[in-house]
């Protein structure tokens, strides 16, 4: 079995078999895998490592990636997410909540539930004709994956970090072979040889390139500036099945200067990203026992927000509303639809 542990001692490779980090050394950890898996990964992916469970979030138990996947594929994803998309980076370099031990330790027990034995597969480019490839894509992929790569129900193709991780081989592996308990097939048989490497090759083609981001520097604000416009009259949000409540509406009432507060329920590293305007991160693993006494007890409405859209922000709610804060609510759309219709969005510290 090729162990996560062998990352960290990966020098710069060829296409999708990047470095995982500088640092050599894995040091002792309390943490076991299954716990690590529980807290962070369950919500999206399954108690089970099934798959689907929020947002459409792709299975951790298929054996065909983890005999594929090239050594750095996991790391990477875990490490610096997939921008743009409900999952986020989970490294503490960049605000997440995984040290790199931790990270060792949860990648090891997922390849180790896998079962199955890591293949290593060529590193050579697979030639294809693109323009044949964007047909077959077209026509056998984009009603999952989306039309332009985005997702949708299947994994975003066209991500940048996926496609700077992935080598050809994986890629086309994954097409030929599928993912077993999901609902991608097998294309083998389906697609003939030529084709394979067609579609490949287009998705090769949409690659863009894509550095590791910088360490995150900025600090959140402290929990007792939550209530944004203190003094003004509180915002009247229309309520949805007692729980949800409508972007257009929270963009309304931060135009108008109303008073409210927003709580984003992501790891901190997409808080860092971006974040709705003085929204403050209460990150869905790590409990609202820290941000409980600065929320205010009254008509104040609370609204919580995360990209999946409502499984973090909704964890986060019932939690708030069990310790007494009962004005608290989901933001329907999520945040990746906030930033889609253009309302305004904070980087790192800015309010």
């Amino acid at each position: 079995m090729r162990s996560c542990r062998l990352f960290a001692c990966l020098a710069a490779l060829p296409l999708g078999r990047a470095h995982a980090t500088s640092d050599p050394h894995v040091g002792p950890t309390t943490a076991d895998g299954a716990s690590l898996y529980a807290q962070y990964c369950a919500l999206c992916h399954g108690a089970e490592r099934e798959g689907h469970a929020a947002d459409h979030a792709p299975s951790l138990r298929a054996p065909e990636m983890f005999e594929s996947a090239p050594p750095a594929f996991l790391w990477y994803a875990v490490a610096y997410g997939r921008p743009g998309t409900a999952m986020a980076a989970f490294a503490t370099e960049q605000g997440g909540p995984l040290s790199h031990d931790e990270q060792h330790v949860l990648l090891d027990w997922l390849e180790a539930q896998s079962g199955v034995t890591g293949k290593d597969l060529p590193d050579t480019p697979v030639r294809g004709d693109v323009e044949r490839g964007e047909t077959v894509y077209a026509e056998r992929c984009a009603e999952c994956h989306g039309a332009t790569g985005q997702g949708g129900t299947a994994p975003a193709l066209a991500n940048p970090v996926l496609l700077a991780t992935a080598s050809d081989a994986f890629l086309r592996d994954t097409i030929a072979r599928g993912r077993t308990g999901t609902p991608m097939p097998a294309f083998r048989g389906v697609l003939d040889e030529s084709e394979l490497d067609a579609v490949t090759a287009f998705l090769r083609s949409r690659a863009g390139g894509w550095a590791a981001p910088a360490p995150v520097v900025v600090n959140p604000p402290d929990p007792s500036s939550a209530i944004q416009n203190a003094k003004s009259p509180v915002a009247k949000l229309p309520v949805r099945q007692g729980r949800f409540v409508a972007a257009a509406d929270v963009a309304a009432a931060l135009a108008a200067k109303r008073r409210i507060v927003l709580l984003d329920a992501r790891p901190l590293s997409d808080w860092q990203r971006g974040h709705l305007p003085g929204a403050l991160p209460v990150p869905y693993y790590e409990g609202v026992e820290r941000i409980v006494p600065h929320l205010p007890d009254d008509e104040t409405p609370i609204v919580v927000y995360c990209a999946c859209p409502h499984a973090a922000s909704g964890k986060v709610v019932d939690a708030l509303r069990a310790a007494g804060r009962t004005r608290t609510y989901v933001l329907d759309e999520g945040s990746l639809v906030w930033a889609a219709h253009g309302y305004p969005v904070a980087i790192g510290g800015a309010r």
